[in-house]
């Protein structure tokens, strides 16, 4: 018993992942080069979840900075690498009535070439979504005074209806709150495959290091299924409307 705990903790020093789910052998020999500069805004809480994917984008991608925190600071933006340069600051999240920015997709985005136009740069929300909208809120002012347009995946989100899995696949481990949600690593992998000269094959390379953890992590963890929304006591005994007890 001890020998398999044992070994069961041993970490690889090269994807800082448990051995028995080591991802090395997808993740690219050397991070592939955006022009596209990433920052992740990470909460606290996410990055202790085994299924967490920002790891993944920080492995395969050159040029991504996370940055742990609950908000943006000015500091945030004033200090990345495109500072210096003519840029343009775009964030990741779906359209909200409660937001004073509205969002165009990736592709309304594209078709405009903006992002052509200067450097870019993609801020991104790691956390719950629930957490995530906090994190949006919280940092509207500085991303309104660096200019940031928001964008959406093309897809969008739907709140009234159940999400799907971590990767939509036969793969069910960690499913989303609500329809349209993804996991970081396919969100930002999909940006990037709108964005980048190259993106359908940087897209296509995250894409299968995500599908390769998830496949991993499948054979230790059990599939997690929705929970039945169970009835108080009192309501179950109740009789439905209109029916009367035989």
């Amino acid at each position: 018993m001890e020998e398999a705990d044992a070994k069961r903790r041993q970490i690889c020093s090269a994807c800082d992942r448990p051995k028995p789910i080591c991802i090395c052998h997808v993740i690219p020999s050397e991070p592939i080069p955006t022009n596209t500069e990433i920052l992740i805004l990470h909460h606290p809480h996410e990055s202790r979840h085994k299924l967490n994917t920002t790891p993944l984008l920080v492995k395969s991608l050159l040029n991504v900075t996370t940055i742990p925190g609950r908000r943006l600071r000015h500091h945030h933006l004033s200090s990345s690498t495109t500072a210096a340069e003519t840029s343009r600051t775009i964030y990741l999240f779906p359209p909200s009535s409660s937001s004073s920015s509205p969002a165009v997709t990736l592709s309304e985005f594209k078709s405009r070439n903006l992002h052509r136009t200067s450097r870019l740069r993609l801020v991104v929300f790691d956390a719950t979504w629930k957490h995530a909208k906090e994190m949006v809120k919280a940092s509207e002012e500085v991303l309104r005074e660096a200019g940031a347009v928001r964008v959406c995946l093309d897809e969008g989100v739907d709140e009234s209806v159940s999400g799907g899995s971590i990767y939509d696949s036969e793969l069910f481990l960690r499913k989303e709150p609500v329809g349209g949600c993804v996991s970081t690593a396919e969100a930002v992998a999909r940006c990037l495959g709108a964005l980048e000269t190259d993106g359908e094959v940087i897209e296509r390379k995250l894409i299968s290091v995500l599908k390769e953890m998830v496949r991993l992590q499948s054979e230790f963890l059990k599939p997690m299924r929705p929970r039945p929304k169970l009835l108080k006591k009192r309501l179950q005994n109740q009789q439905p409307f209109g029916q009367e007890e035989e």
